[in-house]
């Protein structure tokens, strides 16, 4: 199944419903308020993910992006606090026509079955910005500074 985003302006819950054929429905999470940030991927298909192991998750769709956007793959919140699910490499390039796969890792102690039609992720176009690069011999100072990870505070 093809989905194209049409315009940024519409609402997610106006644009197109679910393909009525048989075999596998694609559904799209309908928003109630413009507040909902994404879409709900579904399972094309029955996968076991053993504890610690991934798995590539095909949902069977193809997505065309407006120019200048592309889609973010994010984890579920449910998946994550209840079953230690979470998401990987979840970035969909604008020129991507291909079957939307989503990279999905076991934290958990125990195996995990994302069974056909089962909510696996979401979906979210966000506009993507390519400033001009300009090579310089020096950086301004910050505060932070070269500071990594930790390096703000305790918490």
């Amino acid at each position: 199944l093809i989905k194209r985003f049409k315009t940024p302006a519409i609402s997610p819950s106006k644009l197109a419903r679910p393909a009525e054929e048989g075999g596998m429905h694609l559904r799209f999470a309908h928003p109630r308020l413009r507040a909902c940030a994404g879409y709900d991927l579904y399972s094309a298909y029955d996968y076991t993910i053993l504890p610690m192991e991934k798995a590539l998750v095909k949902t069977d769709i193809q997505i065309a992006f407006l120019s200048g956007c592309y889609g973010r793959v994010a984890s579920r919140s449910g998946l994550a606090a209840k079953h230690f699910i979470d998401v990987g490499a979840g970035v969909i390039d604008e020129d991507y026509r291909g079957n939307v796969g989503v990279v999905l890792f076991n934290f958990g102690k125990e195996k995990f079955e994302v069974k056909k039609g089962d909510r696996i992720a979401q979906l979210i176009c966000e506009q993507i910005f390519y400033p001009e690069i300009e090579e310089v011999q020096a950086l301004d100072d910050t505060e932070r500074g070269s500071g990594g990870f930790g390096s703000t505070g305790k918490n």
